[in-house]
């Protein structure tokens, strides 16, 4: 009582004047931002128009040219940018609404990788996708992700599997978008760098037609803004103010995918943008407590959008130049900047930002069966990797018998099989080799972490290695092999370095600075592939794939001695990895050490990543299925464990690959696409796996 009477006694100010809010201070200079930086935007060019000439051509003088330069090019970008912007940030902010999740956003439940998809589908079958049928087909497919994505991690899930499943279903849905890309080059030219997010536009007609379906979507959430405030109260709190709680949920949701897929319409995916803007908000909340009302917090988020674009869109013509940065697009840089923005909402997360329990109990629970028995499952394994080899060797855009076969040993067959087989042995022998090299990789990232969804796909392992071997490809003349294996050893390594670094307190951040590591390479090799010549992006984009196209066994010897020296370490140090799998204090008690058994398991999982990206490319999820697979067979002892997960990681490259020769024969796909393709749904069940037994 006594405060209350001191707070309404409290003396005027002064001059008698109130003082405008924090909110509005920051609300006019976000709006100053963004007006200086949208005439920085319009003078931007290869032409030089300069204040004086933009005002004259507004008011009707000045040049004809300077007025058909605004509005064929300028206007119209700024406008895409403007919209873009506005878009995701809105949609980001009602989505971390919603789920209460701080890094809840169209990218990180694949919204944008799922209106992608459908686009590219319709380039592909012939559909003119003009405004409004590409608006529909965007909002089909970003509405369908983003349902798969919240259907298997639930509504009130945390920030981890939130993240990881809408990862793991974007790097499925970019597999299929490769595929259909590799496959239809001709119809779907272009849409390469329109789906890193491009903002140059062909007139105003595009972004005309999309700023009235973003401005109702847009109204719509602010109408919202009462029940959003409620909502963040919890679900209870909310349902006894009358909050009809799932109904809005699902409004909601739509009015963000309906935001996100304008956006897309316009100018493809631009990444991050709709995480960025909203979670800067979220941080200047603790200083301006006036933003944590649901409908400021939109519209600032919407405004901060415009500002992250525009920006971007700057600083990339500003460096690159304005010729260079036309062929550009504005979601590399967009990307890069969330990347690193990704990293340090993960190392501000208190305690792990999620249920770590839930997620480790996937490990548990699996009753062993005898020794006998375990054994039996390797060999068992082993007789199926041998029928895939052989089946590997028959199958193809050719069929041979095994008749075919035994000729060839013999030395009696034809020259037709003679050069089928020969081509075939060094692609069985990398898909081989490289399976192996993953599944041994990916299960001593588990165990070193203690995490079972570590994988170096997921973690921006192979991500950074393909930055390194592309970077290469595209920028150095006829590159050697064991320049290739460097580099992407060097990004490996890198790769490595930073989630040891920056990942270390927690295994929520360790995959969240992981993921962030991954789209950051992404961004970096899309921006080699725009920039290099039409053969080599090809060259690389199928490399990327994961592809034993052009595999010489001259390549796969660096695998082969690394997959030995892995599988020696592994058999003397196989007790150590069964005491490091449960804690820390339990390894000490034993005599092992810690950080030096940490240090020789991930720099060999680092090498061994390295030298399978190298020798065929980039696969995900390899390390992930097969350790998962492998433990789920014959526990957890590293003795059956190591030998099965080699085993088994072999089978699912090898299968990868026979049905990427033989499914679309003569068009080969690449096997890593495959595998990307089936390992994203056992992902997402894993996922699904671990909500049920949280």
């Amino acid at each position: 009582m006594q405060t209350l009477t001191s707070t309404e006694t409290k003396s005027p100010s002064p001059t008698g004047v109130r003082r405008p809010s924090g909110v509005v201070v920051f609300t006019v200079l976000l709006l100053l931002w963004v007006g200086v930086i949208a005439v920085v935007h319009l003078c931007q060019g290869s032409a030089d128009l300069s204040v004086a000439t933009l005002w004259n051509a507004l008011w009707g003088g000045g040049l004809p040219q300077s007025s058909a330069i605004l509005l064929t090019s300028r206007v119209p970008r700024l406008l895409a940018g403007l919209l873009v912007g506005a878009a995701l940030g809105m949609a980001g902010a009602a989505l971390q609404s919603v789920t209460r999740n701080p890094l809840a956003s169209p990218e990180t439940i694949g919204v944008g990788a799922g209106s992608y998809l459908v686009l590219t589908i319709a380039a592909a079958c012939g559909v003119t996708s003009d405004t409004w049928i590409g608006l529909l087909i965007a909002f089909a497919g970003g509405l369908c992700a983003a349902a798969a994505v919240l259907g298997v991690t639930g509504q009130k899930a945390d920030v981890l599997r939130v993240v990881l499943a809408g990862s793991a279903l974007t790097m499925a849905l970019s597999s299929v978008t490769s595929v259909i890309l590799l496959l239809n080059t001709w119809q779907t030219q272009g849409l390469f760098v329109w789906g890193a997010g491009s903002l140059g536009q062909n007139g105003l007609s595009g972004v005309a037609t999309m700023i009235p379906v973003a401005a109702v979507a847009a109204c719509g959430l602010v109408a919202l803004g009462r029940r959003l405030d409620l909502l963040q109260l919890g679900d209870d709190a909310a349902a006894s103010y009358g909050v009809p709680v799932t109904s809005t949920r699902y409004i909601v949701l739509l009015l963000a995918v309906l935001l996100t897929a304008s956006a897309i319409t316009v100018t493809g995916p631009i990444g991050f943008v709709g995480l960025c803007a909203p979670a800067l908000m979220r941080l200047l909340s603790y200083r301006i407590t006036g933003l944590r009302r649901q409908r400021v917090f939109l519209a600032t988020a919407a405004l901060t959008g415009m500002a992250l674009v525009l920006t971007a869109d700057v600083a990339l013509r500003a460096v690159v130049g304005a010729v260079n940065g036309i062929g550009i697009p504005t979601g590399v840089l967009t990307s890069l900047i969330g990347a690193v923005f990704l990293v340090v909402l993960a190392r501000r997360l208190r305690g792990g930002g999620g249920h770590g329990e839930s997620i480790a109990s996937l490990r548990a629970g699996v009753v062993s069966p005898r020794y006998g028995a375990r054994v039996l499952v390797v060999i068992g394994a082993a007789i199926v990797l041998v029928v895939a080899l052989v089946a590997a060797l028959l199958l193809g855009d050719t069929t041979l018998l095994l008749g075919d076969i035994w000729n060839w040993c013999r030395g009696v067959a034809s020259v037709r099989v003679d050069l089928i087989v020969e081509t075939r042995l060094p692609r069985i022998a990398g898909a081989l080799l490289a399976g192996t090299a993953l599944g041994m990789a990916g299960l001593f990232v588990q165990t070193i972490t203690r995490n079972p969804l570590a994988d170096p796909g997921i973690l921006g392992v192979s991500a950074s290695a393909g930055v390194g071997a592309v970077s290469v490809i595209t920028l150095v003349s006829s590159p050697s092999d064991p320049v290739i294996y460097l580099a992407a050893t060097a990004g490996a390594v890198v790769a490595l370095f930073l989630l040891v670094v920056l990942g270390r307190s927690h295994q929520t951040q360790l995959i969240l600075v992981g993921v962030a590591l991954g789209a950051g390479a992404g961004a970096v090799t899309t921006l080699l592939l725009i920039r290099s010549d039409p053969w080599n992006q090809t060259r690389a984009m199928t490399w990327l794939g994961g592809s034993t196209y052009s595999t010489t066994f001259t390549q796969l010897a660096p695998l082969l001695v690394l997959i030995v020296v892995g599988a020696l370490v592994a058999v003397r140090t196989r007790r150590d990895l069964d005491v490091l799998q449960f804690d820390d204090t339990t390894p000490r008690v034993l005599g092992v050490s810690v950080p030096r058994s940490r240090l020789v398991h991930i720099g060999l999982a680092a090498l061994l990543t390295a030298a399978a990206t190298a020798a065929v490319g980039v696969f995900a999820f390899v390390g992930l299925m097969a350790p998962h697979a492998a433990r789920l067979l014959v526990g957890k002892r590293h003795m059956l464990v190591m030998p099965l997960t080699m085993v088994l990681g072999a089978i699912i490259v090898v299968v990868a690959d026979i049905i990427g020769r033989a499914l679309f024969a003569p068009t080969q796909l690449p096997a890593g696409l495959v595998v990307a393709i089936v390992g994203a749904p056992y992902f997402l069940f894993l996922l699904r796996s671990a909500k049920s037994v949280g």
